[in-house]
């Protein structure tokens, strides 16, 4: 007897849990811009990681001297990574959670749950917004320079408020989803 099927024993397929979404399937059904964007867009910000520092290891080891931009590009670029990734778990419902404890709530309770990690959620990236947002404008408006590369800094800080906004729009439209009744 497969255990898949029956929802006592697995809550990911519990056809009456609006906060769950089922692995295999769109995961974002509710989304209309497609989560394909994140995800290629952190493949992308990976691929440049990996080249970049084997590209740095290579030389390195070839010629005793290392690359000076490395640090700073994988920097931005894992960061950037993140927030896209994090943009794209929370449109397809795969953000971190306790799932010990809502796994044993009924639905009001997971409903309830849903509500106070989507209120908390976008109260920190609206933070992310305002203070990633005065940041770079101060780095714009003194003309700050990254440290290795002498490159304007609000280039790379820019990205903190923008992605903060694609992530507070995810989680919003998640948010819809849920409470209409047609998220998985």
């Amino acid at each position: 007897m497969s255990t898949d099927r029956d929802p006592a024993r697995n809550p990911a397929r519990d056809p009456r849990d609006a906060t769950r979404t089922e692995t295999g399937t769109d995961l974002a059904p509710h989304a209309r811009v497609p989560v394909k964007i994140e995800e290629a867009l952190g493949a992308a910000a990976m691929a440049l990681i990996v080249a970049i520092s084997f590209g740095n290891v290579v030389v390195r080891y070839l010629t005793n001297a290392s690359f000076a931009f490395t640090e700073e590009f994988s920097v931005f670029l894992l960061v950037f990574m993140t927030f896209v990734g994090a943009s794209a778990a929370f449109a397809t419902n795969e953000h971190i959670r306790i799932t010990f404890f809502l796994e044993r709530m009924g639905r009001r309770g997971r409903i309830a749950a849903e509500a106070v990690t989507l209120l908390a959620t976008t109260a920190m990236f609206a933070l992310v917004v305002y203070y990633g947002g005065q940041v770079t404008f101060d780095e714009w408006y003194w003309e700050e320079t990254s440290p290795g590369l002498g490159y304007p800094a609000w280039i790379y800080t820019v990205w903190l408020p923008l992605l903060s906004l694609v992530i507070i729009g995810r989680v919003i439209g998640r948010g819809i989803a849920v409470f209409r009744g047609r998220a998985r």
